[in-house]
């Protein structure tokens, strides 16, 4: 590519990082969870919710488990303010909920704030000015002395309207644009804060660290977070938030190191929806931990519930290979993959597991409201052999032979193959069923009996080919043998190596008998049929028959 040469690195690695975090291998307890879907990623939306929206997006939040939400700028905009003034007067935000509200410091904003939270039980007033080297010099044309004035005056004017409203709600300060800011003069401008509001461990307070926009690998912010961990005055008082955005395409990495270095606090939305290419997608951060193990605190459990709402009430769509959300993120359409899931689900059934192992499936499915039966195993022309006898198994209770299995499995990619589409549950069983059972043609089973002689038994078939109807007979050394030697002698053919294998196919005294029979002519093809009938021998002649009349009809 052309022109790499006008870029260069843009942040601050931290000084002296011990990078005591990369010694850790995972996270052992869930973050605060804060949602800024309804602020953060409301403003990115090519046309912003409603207010009725915004109400069912934030009963939702609370559903799942969120205990602070980030509900909106209220001086910023009239739809901001009745928003929120909603939910306090008509009593919407629960007990356990704390609300946060954004703004700049500027005295006539934070005035405004204050005032939109008339009545709220607990909230958090988040405070923000940007402090990078780009915005220092090109936006604002200040000195760092002038932009830690700016926050420090309004961290005064919090105290002041706190004060003067008689409430004591707690407080976040996020130095905008920290990943372009000098760690040295982030942690300044922070201790500054902090002196004027004085955290207690009864009032602890927020420094929210955002990755505003993405400018390095994550293990540079992990370090910068711990640099601030290690330095920030007050720190057992002090609450170490996050909120990475994705410009990279790193957002949880850099959530998750985050965490790692120090981090307590998490703001991000569902499915990453924000500004440019997004914020860091708390689904995702949520079920990576719930998948090794720990209680991420949200309720995930009906994700396509989730799913459904966000679709409609942002108008943006959850990409279908989405982490653990996405329409295709369980499916295996791949032969192999299919054949180790189906092998790993009989693994579970046969063991009893403690924990969930299975090949390719790093979580339940069902644990996220996701089914197996169409979520899992999908049939297309990369289908292979384990997976569609799986889904006849799982799904209709077909229990075919490994061998039989093969056959139907190239027999159904076919068919996907020549439509050129993936094929559903019902349609791989119609061909099962239309390629394997049920076929009286050319030749029609009529009728049939049995007389026992001696060590052997006499089939009489009555038979219907071609217009004509036939009464054969012969003698085998069992029912099934006596019926195929009447056949192969009226047909002037020969097979070998007859075998059959026979299941309910479904429980209690109405249950169905299937049988898979296979024949092996001259030429070394082995032709597969099945039967299904209330009686066992029946089925069985059926399945012989399907195998016969699939050969003629070849």
């Amino acid at each position: 590519m052309n022109n790499y040469n006008k870029y260069t690195r843009q942040y601050f690695p931290a000084p002296a990082s011990g990078c005591k975090w990369a010694e850790k291998n995972y996270i052992t307890e869930p973050p605060v969870w804060c949602s800024v879907d309804l602020r953060d990623g409301n403003q990115a939306l090519i046309i912003p919710m409603s207010l009725e929206e915004k109400l069912e997006f934030f009963k939702l939040l609370v559903k799942i488990g969120f205990k602070e939400i980030e509900v909106g700028f209220p001086a910023a905009s009239e739809t901001e303010y009745k928003f929120l003034r909603t939910l306090i007067e008509e009593d919407l935000i629960p007990d356990d909920v704390t609300v946060q509200v954004l703004t700049q410091s500027r005295e006539h904003i934070i005035k405004k704030t204050f005032e939109s939270l008339k009545g709220a039980k607990n909230a958090i007033v988040h405070l923000y000015n940007s402090t990078s080297v780009a915005q220092r010099e090109q936006v604002f044309k200040k000195s760092k002395e002038e932009i830690i004035d700016i926050a420090v005056s309004g961290a005064k004017l919090f105290k002041k309207y706190s004060e003067e409203m008689g409430v004591n709600y707690r407080y976040e300060y996020s130095p905008e644009s920290f990943t372009g800011t000098e760690p040295e003069f982030a942690l300044e401008i922070c201790n500054a804060v902090l002196d004027v509001w004085q955290p207690t461990p009864d009032k602890k307070v927020i420094i929210n660290l955002p990755v505003t926009v993405q400018v390095s690998m994550p293990h540079v912010y992990a370090n910068q977070v711990e640099y601030m961990n290690d330095n920030l005055k007050y720190r057992e008082n002090v609450i170490i938030s996050l909120h990475p955005h994705n410009d990279r395409g790193c957002a949880v990495a850099d959530a998750e190191m985050g965490l790692l270095a120090g981090g307590d606090r998490i703001e991000g939305t569902l499915f990453g929806n924000g500004e440019r290419t997004g914020n860091a997608d708390i689904v995702t951060i949520a079920l990576n931990m719930f998948a090794q193990g720990v209680d991420p605190g949200l309720d995930f459990s009906d994700m396509p519930t989730v799913t459904e709402l966000y679709e409609r009430v942002t108008r943006m769509s959850v990409y279908d290979r989405t982490p653990y959300a996405g329409k295709l993120v369980f499916a295996a359409f791949s032969g192999s993959h299919q054949d180790a899931i189906a092998k790993g689900m009989k693994w579970r059934d046969d063991h009893d597991c403690r924990y969930w192992t299975v090949p390719y499936l790093p979580i339940d499915p069902t644990d996220v409201g996701r089914e197996y039966e169409s979520d899992v195993i999908r049939i297309n022309s990369q289908s292979g052999k384990g997976g569609i006898g799986y889904l006849l198994e799982h799904n209709f209770g077909y229990v075919l032979p490994a061998k039989m299995r093969e056959d139907v499995g190239y027999t159904v990619k076919g068919y996907s193959d020549r439509s050129h589409k993936e094929l559903s549950p019902a349609e791989v069983l119609d061909i099962f069923q239309k390629e394997y059972v049920g076929i009286n043609a050319p030749v029609e089973l009529v009728d049939y009996h049995f007389v026992r002689r001696g060590e052997t038994i006499k089939a009489i078939v009555t038979i219907n080919q071609n217009g004509e109807t036939y009464d054969i007979s012969a003698e085998g050394n069992g029912r099934l043998d006596a019926v195929s030697n009447a056949i192969k002698k009226h047909l002037c053919i020969d097979y070998t190596n007859l075998t059959y294998t026979e299941h309910a196919l479904t429980s209690g005294s109405t249950s169905k008998a299937v049988t898979y029979v296979s024949i092996t002519f001259g030429d070394g093809k082995t032709v597969w049929g099945a039967g299904v009938h209330d009686d066992i021998i029946a089925s069985s002649i059926c399945a012989l028959m399907c195998a016969i009349n699939r050969k003629i009809a070849k």
